[in-house]
């Protein structure tokens, strides 16, 4: 279990329970409210209260270790935290690319089970050619590092800067990784805080009012440099730490999800998460 028994944020939300159920026997016995005739029974309510209480408890520990879906506010926008499928979620959805955009599906340059993979693969309603274009045409030379790269394992050569943003359809396609000689995606933990920082203003500037889902960044292949066992969960917490120190609103009704794959939700502490809300 991912939430200890006697977890303390557990143990708050069970005092609220408790207080208002000794509250309530306070009060009967306190005013002789109870009928003469029912008095016999206090003290068996007393035991069936004791056992509702423990089963209170387990409840909420158990609701701790399978919660699927938080809603934190920050700063009024409302970020909605959940397991799911990204590409069926409404407004836009973020795919995140490499720094080059690269489009090639070969296990080598991008992996099928990625992300940007399954978009190509599965989601990308145009030809791949079309969506090439479409970077090509919409490239801002501002967002460019470099226009002609000599990459020795093939690929694209026009590199852009980490959080370039692509508004293609329902899609926000994203520069998130680096490559290095091997064509692995790599971020240092710096690099990793300035792109989340820099996204969520470049989002604010696309976003039309529309509700904004991403996944959890870094959460696939992508390596953080010196931080090699760096948790999804530890990765969700610095993407509500950057959102929050951006400044970013989204206006009701319009909120970002953060979407977990199924198989990682279950080592995401989600009860934890909302209990630190006040804290972000």
């Amino acid at each position: 279990m991912k939430v200890n028994f006697f977890d303390k944020n557990v143990r708050n939300k069970f005092w609220v329970y408790f207080s208002v159920i000794s509250g309530i026997l306070s009060f009967i016995l306190l005013f002789n409210v109870l009928p003469e005739e029912y008095k016999d029974y206090l003290k068996c309510f007393g035991y069936t209260t004791f056992i509702l209480l423990i089963l209170i408890y387990i409840i909420l520990w158990l609701r701790a270790n399978y919660l699927t879906n938080v809603k934190i506010d920050i700063d009024g926008s409302t970020v909605n935290i959940k397991s799911g499928d990204l590409f069926s979620e409404d407004g836009f959805k973020v795919i995140p690319f490499n720094e080059y955009f690269d489009t090639i599906v070969d296990e080598n340059i991008i992996a099928s089970s990625s992300l940007n993979g399954l978009f190509i693969k599965k989601y990308l309603t145009t030809s791949v050619n079309e969506l090439d274009n479409f970077i090509v045409q919409k490239t801002d030379n501002e967002d460019l590092i470099n226009a002609s790269v000599s990459r020795r394992l093939g690929g694209k050569t026009v590199k852009f800067k980490l959080s370039t943003i692509f508004v293609f359809n329902d899609y926000l396609l994203t520069a998130f990784s680096k490559f290095d000689d091997h064509n692995k995606a790599v971020l240092s933990m710096s690099e990793y805080i300035e792109f989340l920082i820099n996204f969520w203003d470049r989002v604010n500037r696309v976003y039309a009012q529309k509700s904004v889902s991403v996944p959890i960044f870094g959460s696939g292949i992508t390596r953080i440099k010196e931080h090699k066992n760096i948790s999804d969960e530890d990765l969700l917490k610095i993407m509500l730490w950057t959102f929050k120190l951006s400044e970013m609103k989204f206006k009701h009704p319009a909120k970002l999800s953060i979407i977990i794959h199924k198989d990682k939700i279950g080592k995401i502490d989600l009860f934890n998460l909302k209990s630190t809300e006040l804290g972000l």
